[in-house]
C-alpha cells in the first residue's frame, strides 16, 4: 500500500486540502494509506501532495481536486513526471537549507501519532530530563543560550532559574500561543502540525522549575489548533506522558488549554495571565514580574510557543549542539515566516545571521506582483519598516536593534513600490489606539492623538510644526507606556518618516496644491 499525504493545516485546507483528500481516497481507494500530516511550510505550493516512493517523498503542488484523477492517470503514486510535481521534497532548495529543530517533524509525520512522534525523536529530550535535576534541566536551557521568541528575547535560562528559586506553590508554566502578530503563523502551524513537541517542552519545564500546571493560551481565531492540540493533550494523558506520573518518574503535570477572545493586548505576558485568572486583559505594572508573582499570584514561567519548541531538541542534543548554531548572542535556530505581498511565502526556520535580503528576494523570490520591493516589516505591527538599503541586515537580535528594528517573532512582510508608507505610519497609530487595554495614558492618548497628528501632516496643516509634535509624541510613548503596546508603536512611525519621508510632504504637498486650485 502507497502512502499518500494531504496536510490538515489550516493553511492548506483553506484552500481546498480537504477536498483534494477526500478525491484521492475516492478515487485510490484501498491503494493508498492516506495521512494527514501538517504542512511543509511552502504555503504557495498548497494543497501540497506527498507520495512514499524508492527516491523518497515526492511533491505536487499546488493541487485541486479536480486535477486528482489525472494526476492518478499520470502515475502520481509511482512519484511520476508532471506539471504538478516539484520532485523529491527533501532536494527542493526550501527545504534543503532549512536547519529544522522545532519543525523538525512538521510535515513529516502524523500529528496526533504518538509512534510516529516517537520514531521521529519525540520524548528523547523529556526522557533525559527526568532523570537529571532539576537544576541540571535549567543549566543546560540556560548555556544553550536559548532566549523567548515571543518578541522580547529574554534569555529562557535566566527566567527558569528565578522561576525554580522562588518559593511558593504551586507553581505555573504558561504558554502563550496568543499569536496575534501579522505576517505569523509559526505557533499556529506547529500546534497543528506537531502539537507532541510543545507539550513535551512544557513537561520539561515543569519538571525544571517544579511546576505540576500548566495552561496553553490560544487565541481564538485558531479554531484548527485549539482541537488538535486538546486532541493531543488527551492522548498524551492516556499515554502517560501527562498526569500524576509523568513517564513513571513521578512527576506531576497537569496541562490544560484555555481560549483567548481575540484581544492582541492578551500577547503581553502579564495581561495573558490576567485573562488566564477571568480578569479583563490589562497589562500589570512590573514589578512584580511574572516569574516570582504570576499567574494567581505564584511563581510562573511565561514562554511563547516556539522558545517552549526548542527546549526537547536542547535537552536531547545537548545545550552545546544548540549553542553551535547562530551568531554570537543569537543562538540556536528562528522559525522565520514571509508573508504579505512575496512570491513564496511560508516558514522558513534556519539558524541567525541569514541576511534580511536572502530571506525575502531568495528564498522569498521578491514580490508576488512582481514589482520591487519598497518596504519590509519585520516583528509584526509595532515593528519597523526596512527599505531594500538595509537587506544586507543578519537576522539576528543584536543587528537588528543596532538598526533601530526588532526581529520580533519572526515575521516579515514584503510590500512592493505601490504602497504609501504615510498610510502605513497611520496604520500603526490607528491599530494601537484600537488595540489598548487603555490602562496607561501615554498609550491610551498618544495613539488617538497620533492618528490625529498624521491626518494633519498629510493634510498640508503646518506639516513641519507637526512633524515636531510627532516626533515629541512618539518620544513620550516610547518613555512613558507602561508596556510594549504604546511603547513600539511609535517603531513603525519613525522608521517610515526616516526612510520615506517623500510619502508625508508629497500628500502635504498635494494637499496644499489641491486647495490652492480651489
Amino acid at each position: 500500500m502507497i502512502t499518500v499525504y494531504v496536510p490538515r493545516d489550516s493553511a492548506a485546507t483553506s484552500v481546498g486540502a480537504d477536498e483534494v483528500a477526500a478525491a484521492l481516497q475516492r478515487e485510490a481507494g484501498d491503494r493508498i494509506r492516506l495521512v494527514r500530516n501538517g504542512s511543509r511550510g511552502m504555503l504557495w505550493l498548497e494543497p501540497f501532495v506527498e507520495v512514499e516512493t524508492d527516491r523518497g517523498r515526492v511533491g505536487y503542488g499546488p493541487v485541486t481536486a479536480a486535477a486528482v484523477p489525472g494526476l492518478l492517470a499520470a502515475g502520481l503514486l509511482d512519484g511520476a513526471d508532471h506539471e504538478l510535481c516539484q520532485g523529491p521534497v527533501d532536494e527542493l532548495p526550501w527545504m534543503r537549507d532549512q536547519q529544522r529543530l522545532c519543525f523538525a517533524r512538521v510535515g513529516l509525520t502524523d500529528p496526533l501519532s504518538t509512534t510516529e512522534y516517537e520514531a521521529n525523536g519525540g520524548l528523547a529530550g523529556l526522557r533525559r530530563a527526568l532523570r537529571m535535576e532539576p537544576a541540571d534541566v535549567v543549566a543546560e536551557v540556560t548555556e544553550s543560550g536559548l532566549r523567548g521568541r515571543g518578541g522580547a528575547g529574554f534569555p529562557a535560562g535566566i527566567k527558569w532559574n528565578t522561576v525554580l528559586k522562588a518559593a511558593g506553590s504551586p507553581k505555573f508554566v504558561c504558554c502563550n500561543a496568543d499569536e496575534g502578530d501579522s505576517g505569523t503563523f509559526a505557533d499556529r502551524m506547529l500546534m497543528e502540525g506537531d502539537p507532541f513537541c510543545l507539550i513535551e517542552g512544557m513537561t520539561i519545564a515543569a519538571h525544571a522549575v517544579g511546576a505540576s500546571e500548566g495552561y496553553v493560551y490560544i487565541r481564538s481565531e485558531y479554531p484548527d489548533a485549539v482541537r488538535t492540540l486538546r486532541r493531543a493533550i488527551d492522548i498524551a494523558y492516556a499515554h502517560g506522558w501527562l498526569g500524576e506520573n509523568v513517564l513513571g518518574s513521578g512527576l506531576r503535570f497537569d496541562l490544560f488549554v484555555r481560549v483567548g477572545a481575540g484581544a492582541y493586548i492578551c500577547g503581553e505576558e502579564t495581561s495573558m495571565l490576567e485573562s488566564l485568572e477571568g480578569k479583563r486583559g490589562m497589562v500589570r505594572a512590573k514589578p512584580p514580574i511574572p516569574a516570582i508573582t504570576g499567574l494567581f499570584g505564584k511563581p510562573t514561567i511565561v514562554n511563547n510557543v516556539l522558545t517552549l519548541a526548542s527546549v526537547p531538541t536542547i535537552l536531547a542534543r545537548g545545550a552545546q549542539v544548540y549553542a553551535d548554531l547562530g551568531v554570537e548572542r543569537s543562538r540556536g535556530t528562528q522559525v522565520f515566516q514571509l508573508a504579505g505581498n512575496v512570491a513564496r511565502g511560508g516558514v522558513f526556520e534556519t539558524a541567525f545571521g541569514i541576511t534580511l535580503g536572502e530571506l525575502v528576494n531568495g528564498y522569498g523570490g521578491g514580490t508576488r506582483t512582481g514589482r520591487p520591493v519598497r518596504a519590509v516589516q519585520v516583528g509584526g505591527p509595532l515593528g519597523s519598516y526596512v527599505p531594500p538599503e538595509q537587506f544586507d541586515l543578519p537576522m539576528d537580535y543584536e543587528a537588528f536593534a543596532a538598526a533601530d528594528a526588532m526581529l520580533g517573532h519572526g515575521g516579515v512582510v514584503v510590500f512592493d513600490d505601490t504602497v504609501d508608507m504615510a498610510h502605513m505610519a497611520r496604520f500603526a497609530m490607528e491599530f494601537c489606539a484600537e488595540e489598548s487595554c487603555g490602562k496607561c495614558t501615554p498609550c491610551r492618548v498618544g495613539a488617538v492623538r497620533g492618528v490625529e497628528v498624521i491626518d494633519k501632516i498629510t493634510g498640508g496643516q503646518d506639516p513641519d510644526g507637526n512633524l515636531a509634535l510627532l516626533n515629541d509624541l512618539c518620544e513620550l510613548m516610547t518613555d512613558g507606556s507602561l508596556c510594549a503596546m504604546g511603547g513600539l508603536t511609535p517603531n513603525p512611525v519613525r522608521s517610515a518618516l526616516a526612510h520615506f519621508p517623500e510619502d508625508f510632504t508629497r500628500k502635504a504637498a498635494n494637499h496644499a496644491d489641491h486647495e490652492e486650485a480651489k
